[in-house]
Order: C-alpha cells, then structure tokens, then sequence
C-alpha cells in the first residue's frame, strides 16, 4: 500500500495555534517535508517531536518532488508542512499535490491557521464574498495587468505584502482601483499583532511616516455599485442612447430586455430609457 501526503498546517505566529490532530500527525508520520527545516525544527522541539524532517521548498521542488512520491510510494507516510499556516498556498506545495495526485497518492488535509483568512476575519471589510490573490507580481508590466484586471473586481481582496514592498504596492493599489478602503493586518497572532483600516491614501501617508515591518496581509474592499455605474456611464458615453438600443435588438434581444440592459449599463432606470427611445420615435 501507498502512503499519505498529509498536508499539515502548522501556526502563523504564536506557536499555541495547531491542533491537537496536527500534533499526532506530526508524531506518526515517517518523515517531515518542511519549507525550511531549521524554522520547522524550532516548532518541532516546542512540540518535543522528533520526527526525521527533510527539505522541500521552491528551490529544490522539480528534483525533491519525485524523491517524496517514490517514498509515498514505498509505503511511507509523509507530513508537508510550509514555514507558516498551511501549505498549498502561495507555496510549492501546490506542485506536490498535483503530482501525488497523479501517482494516484492519497492526500489529506489537516486543517489549521490560514493567514488570509485570519486577516479577512479581523478586517472590517466585508466577508460575503471574497477573492484570495496571494503576492502580487513582481514585474512591473505584469502587476499593472493584475491590478487592472482587480480593479473591476467586486468581491473583497485579499493579498500579501513583504515589508520592504508594502509602500510601492499600496500606491499603485491607489492609483489603479482608487481611494478604497483597506485594512492592513501586520504580524498576525504574533506579540506585535497590528491590525489598521483606512483608506489607501490614509495607509500611504501612514506608511510615510511610519516604517513597515513584519509580514502584511492586505484586504482590500471590493469595487462599488456606484463606481461601476460610473464606469458604465464612461464605457457607453461615446454612443446615444437609441443606438445603444439598437445594438441589444440587433443581437436578438426582445425590446424590453434590450431596454433594460441599456438601463444597467448606463445606471439608470428602464422608464428613462423607455422615455426617450420613444421621443426620437
């Protein structure tokens, strides 16, 4: 029999949060696959675990990824821990999964501390619906495309930031999806937990005076109903109302579902569209 990849969440700051089947896990398993062994050695003496660990991370994956699925294989049950929170996400992890999938490797999730969801929580910024982007692109080419793309984005978002990038990401944030609010939640279960809400012009003038330090998770407020009215005023302003009209008719809308898409877009009411259609009439 083939063994298990167990994915194993472990704390994101204060070592009391992991669960007590994470701990057994950590204690049965044959072998440890950490992100870095010395960071996972610390928690491992805290849990007086001694369980044999070896290294996976994002450098190493391409050739360490085959060695851990040829031990799976062999009958070994294997623990993937990340430095931090759970792994799979933002993290190599990610490549292992797949790749137990594909040798048909049972995998299983030990539930625990997720940054991104801990920050969501504690934000003040609706939780309803909500979109996980993790780091944004370094380049710069490809961080304006992301960024244009989430600008239009309605549901909350969620990103995280290093420090010594932190003041660059939030003025372009700025600059592309406007003066939004965000909450800012640095250090998270740590002794120097912080979490702020502002608006990102707030945060840059903050971050001006203030140095960052530590990790960031950035929840950001989604776009407005009123923002994309304007967007949609902006989008169909170049063309009369009648022939915006037309257009609907002419990809085979009946005339009231036509009117009432005209309405949408432009964020006014159908008796208006209706009002006018029938004046040039």
């Amino acid at each position: 029999m083939t063994g298990i990849l167990y994915l194993c969440a472990t704390p994101i700051g204060n070592l009391e949060d992991i669960t007590y089947r994470a701990v057994r896990i950590l204690k049965e398993v044959d072998l440890i696959a950490a992100e870095d062994t010395r960071h996972t050695k610390k928690l491992l003496n805290y849990l007086e675990i001694n369980t044999p660990l070896t290294s996976y991370h994002e450098h190493n994956k391409k050739v360490k990824g085959p060695v851990l699925i040829k031990k799976l294989q062999d009958g070994l049950n294997i623990a993937l821990v990340t430095d931090a929170g759970t792994p799979g996400i933002s993290d190599p992890g990610e490549d292992l999964v797949k790749l137990a999938h594909k040798n048909n490797i049972k995998v299983t999730p030990i539930p625990g501390a997720v940054a991104a969801i801990s920050g969501l929580i504690v934000s003040g910024i609706s939780t309803d619906r909500f979109v996980f982007e993790g780091f944004l692109p370094t380049d710069t080419k490809k961080k304006k495309e992301r960024l244009e793309k989430l600008s239009k984005e309605e549901r909350t978002i969620i990103l995280y930031e290093a420090p010594h990038r932190i003041f660059k990401t939030l003025e372009a944030l700025y600059k592309t999806l406007g003066n939004r609010k965000i909450s800012i939640i640095r250090e998270i279960t740590k002794q120097y937990e912080e979490i702020k809400l502002f608006t990102l012009e707030e945060s840059i003038k903050y971050y001006e005076k203030n140095s960052p330090k530590g990790e960031f998770v950035l929840v950001i407020e989604g776009i407005s109903d009123e923002e994309i009215n304007k967007i949609n005023e902006k989008k169909w302003e170049h063309i009369k109302i009648d022939e915006h009209f037309k257009l609907y008719l002419e990809k085979g809308m009946n005339k009231k579902d036509a009117m009432k898409q005209v309405a949408k877009d432009r964020g006014i009411t159908k008796r208006e569209v209706y009002k006018i259609i029938h004046e040039i009439k």
